[in-house]
């Protein structure tokens, strides 16, 4: 794609150092912050949903405040990575936000438990961040373990985790806790407005509307929905203008499932950056990237996800989406970033931001998470399509699946388990990632030769006969 040339030169555009025209950066570091900004919020939204003090209820104050921690955090944590402190951050344009991957492990902790089950989660997002952050050390020597078909495995089963959530919102909200009306056509109606502007903008334009084609279905589907009569401002009149974060807002609380679920999910989270670190500095810059800088992103990745945790905030990690626009629009400018994330925090300080955003009714959400649950899915399909689909790998996909999505349709099978356990292996992603892993280990990849040709030789027989 051609490049604005008054931006720089193609030497200056490739370098993460400099800074562009501020009349040119602005706009460009708030682009960034468009294609990232429903999918920053969207997890608490959905966790605050889950717990029972989302949209509608009387704890949606908590609510407005974890929207406004995944803001700010959001802007400090994107701040670790372009400015960066000592060996934290990899000082590249790399964009930090809530992460979705987080979703399968978060959901089971507080499902139907309210506010008084987010001090063990907020335990597990601080300790995890805390381990994830001692990741960047060994980063370089455990990614051999994680061929696309782990990492391809794993992104798949978390957007297989997410749709059904996605359905739920568009419906009216989680049924235990939605209106009346669940499933009623105005629902429906209001979400379809959301897929179909996201869709046509998406595929018929260019540019800003292209990028923040979601964004743009929301903010039609919300009209939509205030048309309709289904918008209440009655939080924002009450929300400040000013508010710095609290301290251990929601508490602090030990919980060995949410340690051992946000440990274990800090690895897979750390390979997501490493390849979202990969992706800007072959798509800015044309160059792979550097050990130093991979193992500066997986220090910034654990210690934002630790920050915000202790302001009550979720997990945080590197977005792929604006890996993507770094390459759309060729600025490999760190600076850049910087100024998005800055917005981010300004944003995050003022509760009001936080209070027009829970005005969104529920349904317009569902229309947005379907079009980007079924997206994560999508890239994991994609990643999976590097795979060499021999019997062996197949036999690691089949049994990895199997077990993950079986155990997650069907958690009432562990029962009999201790809590820790069931939560862990109802998340799906879990038993699904540690047995792709392991089975990855363990089959020799030597055999997988021998039956790849027996299988085709097996197949060129039966069209013979």
């Amino acid at each position: 794609m051609a490049v604005d040339q008054s931006i720089g030169t193609p030497e200056q555009l490739r370098d993460p150092d400099y800074t562009p025209p501020l009349a040119k950066a602005v706009p460009l570091g708030i682009q960034h912050v468009l294609a990232m900004f429903v999918s920053n919020i969207t997890p608490a939204i959905i966790v605050a949903g889950a717990a029972g003090f989302g949209f509608g209820t009387p704890g949606v104050v908590d609510l407005i405040y974890m929207i406004q921690m995944s803001l700010l955090f959001a802007g400090i944590a994107t701040l670790f990575q372009t400015i960066g402190m000592g060996p934290v951050g990899a000082r590249l344009p790399v964009v930090q936000g809530t992460s979705f991957a987080f979703l399968p492990i978060m959901i089971p902790l507080v499902a139907g438990k309210g506010v008084d089950a987010m001090a063990a989660l907020m335990g597990g997002v601080i300790i995890g961040g805390l381990f994830h952050a001692t990741l960047g050390t060994v980063i370089g020597r455990i990614r051999f373990a994680l061929p696309p078909l782990v990492t391809g495995l794993v992104v798949l089963m978390i957007g297989l985790a997410l749709v059904k959530v996605g359905i739920q919102y568009a419906a009216g909200g989680v049924p235990a806790i939605g209106t009346p009306d669940y499933g009623s056509l105005q629902n429906w109606g209001v979400a379809l407005v959301v897929v179909i502007v996201t869709l046509g903008l998406k595929f018929f334009t260019r540019g800003m509307w292209s990028v923040a084609a979601v964004l743009a279905g929301l903010i039609v589907g919300y009209a939509v929905a205030f048309a309709l009569g289904m918008v209440s401002f009655a939080n924002v009149g009450r929300a400040g203008w000013f508010s710095l974060p609290d301290p251990f807002h929601f508490g602090f609380a030990f919980d060995w499932a949410a340690v051992i679920g946000f440990g274990l999910m800090g690895i897979v989270s750390a390979i997501e950056t490493v390849g979202d670190v990969s992706g800007i500095a072959k798509g800015g810059a044309g160059r792979e990237a550097s050990d130093k800088e991979i193992a500066g992103a997986t220090y910034a990745d654990g210690l934002g996800t630790a920050a915000a945790g202790i302001f009550g905030g979720l997990p945080n990690t590197s977005f792929s989406q604006n890996v993507g626009l770094i390459a759309m629009t060729g600025v490999m400018s760190r600076h850049v970033v910087t100024i998005g994330a800055i917005f981010l925090i300004v944003c995050g300080l003022v509760p009001k931001v936080g209070a027009i955003i829970s005005t969104v009714p529920i349904e317009v959400l569902g229309g947005g998470v379907i079009v980007m649950f079924g997206m994560v899915a999508a890239a994991g399909v994609s990643m999976l399509a590097d795979v060499n689909w021999n019997r062996r790998n197949m036999v690691i996909f089949a049994v990895s699946l199997s077990v993950g999505l079986g155990l997650q349709l069907e958690p009432g099978a562990l029962q009999h388990l201790p809590d820790t356990v069931k939560v862990l292996l109802t998340s799906g992603l879990l038993p699904a990632a540690g047995l792709a892993i392991v089975l990855n280990l363990v089959l020799p990849d030597e055999i997988a030769a021998e039956q790849t040709e027996e299988i085709s030789g097996g197949m060129r027989g039966q069209k013979t006969n």
